[in-house]
């Protein structure tokens, strides 16, 4: 018990010794005469009113300790307070401070989680269909390219520009033609070009290159009627991670097209507009949660008066079919040499929202961390100074109202100190006066020392006589 009462007095005199250290005062030498056991590694010097002095490799150190501070060491103490009635200001700051940082942490979570979700925008994309004839050169000869009369079709489009993408846009990569789409049918006359050669097919792969357009060829000086089938891609271009990739889109049955009102969408997104329906007409078991009542609406496209939820998406798969391909009809016009004549039409499109770049922009960017980090660097720095003075200022004080009873006491405590860094045992003050050895212990203390020297001595001789007889 009392090795428990002496560490911790030891500790709280630590504590009190670097209290003295942060006010810049130095440790006394001891008086001449003073027992001091290992005195000759001094502590380090202080620095007058700057804290202890500090080698010039402890600069790591101290970077480390800087990485450690907390949102606590920002704040002022109450004594400050009480000192600058100003600081109050500082306080509401850091109160302000804190509501903005939840804030932001709170809607940073919030554009992560939507991020995870496909962000679509509709937007236009006008389809060009062009022809320009060729005819027939009269002074050409043999097979050359000119001897017959030719027409050329070619289809391309750009997507319409608003306000809004032109202006976020301007600086990103113009999104080819092709990669609008799956695939690209054209189905000339077949009567004209025969069953082999009336088609012209693309299909997307792994490996296609994209496009701004597509081109066809074919001789003739007729007007040639065309169909021009395009199959939208609802997917996601491949070079995104398959957590970010857009799901499938379907086409409804029409009679669940009519009843949900929507022609074509994704599988989640009819399977919620289901369930908003089923809410709206109050379709689900009042006794039996997991199961649906079918009005006269669900039994024609379901076929049965009652089914469990989890039965819906199997019920769904054979009302779900693949999207209709866009279908244009054009003629190509052959009637004036050298004239191109254009066609346009418009296709609604879905494409990456704008405002995703800038949410990922805003996730990625640390300029305004690191100068944030910077600035609380410096709070931190100020606050740590401002303690500091207080500290100095209460010493100052101290010593200016009582000169004498506070340097007493702080020599008192100055002692203590020392004795608990250099592990003195006893009291050395006092064994400095003749007085201290008239105790009535002392002739008591001196039996003891004696007594406890001729044991050792015989244990000594003891120990040198078995060696010999040995």
């Amino acid at each position: 018990g009392s090795r428990f009462v002496r560490q911790a007095s030891r500790r709280e005199r630590r504590f009190w010794l670097q209290t003295m250290q942060q006010a810049g005062m130095q440790r006394p030498f001891p008086p001449s005469g003073y027992p001091h056991p290992g005195m000759q590694q001094m502590p380090q010097r202080m620095h007058p009113y700057g804290g202890q002095m500090r080698p010039a490799g402890g600069s790591e150190s101290s970077r480390s300790k800087r990485k450690k501070k907390k949102v606590a060491d920002r704040i002022l103490p109450q004594r400050v307070r009480d000192l600058v009635p100003e600081s109050q200001a500082y306080m509401d700051l850091l109160a302000f401070e804190r509501k903005l940082d939840s804030t932001i942490m709170r809607k940073r979570l919030d554009i992560q989680e939507a991020l995870k979700r496909p962000m679509k925008q509709k937007r236009k994309l006008r389809v060009f269909l062009s022809n320009t004839f060729y005819p027939a050169k009269p002074d050409a000869e043999g097979e050359e390219e000119g001897n017959v009369a030719s027409w050329e079709l070619r289809v391309e489009g750009r997507l319409l520009d608003d306000g809004i993408a032109t202006k976020h846009d301007s600086h990103k990569t113009k999104r080819k033609f092709s990669s609008f789409f799956k695939s690209l049918v054209i189905e000339l006359d077949r009567e004209l070009y025969g069953p082999d050669n009336h088609l012209v097919e693309w299909h997307r792969t792994l490996t296609t290159q994209e496009t701004d357009g597509f081109q066809v060829k074919r001789p003739g000086d007729r007007d040639v009627r065309c169909t021009v089938l395009l199959m939208l891609d609802y997917q996601t271009k491949k070079a995104q991670p398959s957590s970010f990739q857009q799901p499938p889109q379907y086409k409804l049955d029409p009679r669940l097209a009519r009843l949900l009102g929507i022609h074509t969408q994704t599988r989640p997104v009819v399977i919620n507009a289901l369930w908003q329906y089923i809410k709206t007409h109050k379709l689900q078991d009042a006794h039996e949660r997991e199961y649906i009542n079918c009005d006269r609406y669900l039994q024609q496209i379901f076929e049965c008066p009652r089914m469990k939820f989890s039965e819906i998406p199997q019920r769904l798969s054979p009302l779900l079919l693949p999207p209709d391909p866009i279908v244009i009809n054009h003629i190509i016009s052959c009637s004036g040499p050298d004239h191109k004549k254009t066609a346009c039409y418009d296709i609604d499109v879905e494409v990456d929202d704008t405002l995703k770049t800038q949410m990922n922009s805003f996730l990625l960017s640390t300029a305004s961390q690191q100068e944030i980090a910077t600035l609380d660097n410096k709070i931190h720095e100020t606050v740590e100074t401002i303690n500091q003075l207080k500290v100095q200022r209460d010493f100052m004080l101290g010593f200016a109202k009582e000169p004498q009873s506070f340097i007493n006491q702080w020599l008192e405590s100055q002692c203590r100190d020392l004795k608990t860094m250099t592990d003195v045992v006893g009291s050395p003050e006092e064994e400095r006066h003749a007085e201290f050895y008239h105790l009535p212990w002392a002739g008591e203390a001196v039996c003891r020392y004696f007594y406890g020297k001729v044991q050792q001595k015989r244990a000594e001789l003891e120990q040198a006589l078995s060696v010999r007889n040995t």
